[in-house]
């Protein structure tokens, strides 16, 4: 009791494949602008990272000191009466 396919439309068969192939050149586009404006993203956050640690070693290098001070203030002897 199985029936034979239905024959479908070469009109409906056309607009199915050119819906499929717009579909893909559209998805391929916007993918290459997507990842054009990430590279640029990319590109800034780099910039910003070079400042950033920039300032944290300069950071670092004050706390160092400022606890190399500490230290030496409380490692001095105290006069004894």
């Amino acid at each position: 009791m199985s029936q034979a396919p239905v024959r479908v439309s070469p009109l409906i068969k056309f607009g199915r494949w050119s819906l499929l192939l717009v579909g893909i050149a559209y998805g391929a586009a916007h993918q290459s602008r997507l990842s054009k404006k990430e590279e640029k993203l990319r590109e800034i956050e780099a910039q910003q990272k070079a400042v950033r640690d920039a300032k944290l070693a300069e950071e670092k290098k004050r706390s160092a000191e400022a606890e190399a001070r500490a230290l030496a203030e409380l490692s001095k002897p105290t006069p004894k009466h």
